[in-house]
């Protein structure tokens, strides 16, 4: 499981502000709310065999959040104003490489219409400095992210067409995935006997 720095994460940034005034216009084609799951190829570090919720894409770019990489940090402990909106021994998950002292609590909404973006169905964010008191009993489920995946202008397209990422329906049950370490195999198999090879590959292909 990797290691926060420090647990003293501190910045809750709006949606508008991580990726511009006029940035969350859809493209045509947008994979806004869907899954994308790295290859065994895809060798950076920071998305290794991670599953990733694109929560934003548009031509500007798009972001997301890793959802399979829990750290060694309680909400309690780093994030103790949204500490009330889960479970006690619930982890900060690490979202990605960009502002990762960055907070982003992802939740499943009631009533979506009170999410401050919606990524699908009744999955959005939480509005950043929230009533948790007035909040909370809106909420079914709250995960909370330290940082978050980011792509410029036309990356995420270039990525997709070296076959680095595979694109899958995100479901609710992903995003709050109890057991993050196989969430990576699990969302492949979906994808039938192609995905169900890629999944039983060894960390290290050349490995037998």
């Amino acid at each position: 499981m990797p290691q926060h720095p420090s647990a003293a994460i501190v910045s809750n940034p709006r949606m508008d502000e991580l990726l511009g005034s006029g940035r969350q216009e859809p493209i045509e084609g947008s994979l806004r709310g869907q899954l994308l799951i790295a290859t065994p190829t895809l060798n950076d570090p920071n998305f290794w065999r991670t599953v990733v919720l694109i929560a934003e894409h548009s031509e500007d770019g798009a972001m997301g959040l890793v959802l399979n990489r829990p750290l060694e940090v309680l909400v309690q402990d780093a994030v103790e104003p949204l500490a009330q909106l889960v479970d006690q021994d619930d982890s900060v998950y690490q979202g990605g490489p960009v502002e990762p002292q960055a907070v982003l609590a992802l939740a499943e909404f009631v009533d979506p219409s009170m999410a401050a973006s919606l990524a699908f169905g009744q999955i959005g964010f939480v509005s950043a400095d929230p009533d948790v008191d007035t909040l909370g009993p809106s909420l079914t489920r709250t995960r909370v992210f330290a940082g978050y995946a980011g792509w410029g202008a036309g990356q995420l397209e270039t990525e997709l067409e070296e076959e680095a990422w595979v694109v899958e329906i995100a479901h609710a049950s992903d995003v709050f995935a109890e057991d993050a370490e196989l969430l990576w195999a699990s969302v492949l198999r979906r994808r039938g006997a192609i995905g169900e090879i890629l999944a039983m590959m060894p960390p290290d292909p050349s490995v037998n």
